[in-house]
């Protein structure tokens, strides 16, 4: 397992390693605006699984991912008006938008179902790597599943046990600020569900879309 602390100035570096790893099809434990996060090719069928596996995930639970912007999104997924309401809104930040994948669109974390949960996080360091992979990247919290999510390094390794083995890359940024996690919004029909509330309010993201309307 390889160890990278983050800094103001090495963070092209550091998504310049973490691109390599991914590419190799490996796995990369980073820091976002909320946790931190699990890494891989999000249309990777194995690098998927890995993901799954250390976080001994029940397969039927969707992973999420990051992009770099809507445009690729729009690559891969539906952004409708509903979207595109949210987003002007929210994103960068800590919002989860699900939605309706493309035809032809059925590897990795779209396997078997209809949608994509994608994020743009408020962070240097995602925009950089989601730049630098150029495609989406999983994002799940770093931790088994149905635990705790630890804020620092140590605490998340040993909370994956002998799983932590399997992570190739670590992006450590230090202990994170205490944040809630991000709020998804499902809004692949066009009419927006609310299926976790997080760190947006519920409120808040009703008001956003009255707003428009």
């Amino acid at each position: 397992m390889e160890i990278i602390h983050l800094s103001e100035k090495n963070v092209t570096e550091c998504a310049k390693r973490a691109e390599e790893v991914l590419r190799s099809g490996g796995v990369v434990l980073y820091p976002t605006d909320t946790l931190y996060g699990l890494g891989a090719d999000a249309f990777s069928d194995d690098a998927v699984e890995k993901i799954y596996a250390i976080k001994e995930r029940e397969e039927g639970k969707p992973i999420h991912c990051i992009v770099a912007d809507l445009a690729m999104a729009e690559k891969y997924a539906e952004v409708n008006d509903c979207a595109r309401i949210l987003a002007k809104e929210f994103l960068p930040g800590p919002l989860t938008l699900v939605l309706k994948k493309k035809k032809g669109i059925d590897a990795g974390i779209t396997r078997r179902i209809e949608t994509m949960g994608i994020r743009i996080p408020n962070n240097d360091f995602c925009f950089a790597f989601a730049r630098a992979f150029g495609e989406p990247i999983t994002t799940t919290s770093a931790n088994r599943s149905g635990a705790p999510s630890a804020r620092r390094i140590d605490g998340i390794l040993a909370g994956l046990g002998e799983r932590a083995k399997e992570i190739d890359l670590v992006i450590d940024a230090g202990e994170l600020p205490k944040n809630r996690p991000s709020t998804v919004v499902d809004v692949s029909s066009g009419h927006p569900v609310i299926l976790r509330e997080g760190a947006i309010l519920a409120s808040d993201i009703w008001e956003a879309i009255r707003a428009e309307l």
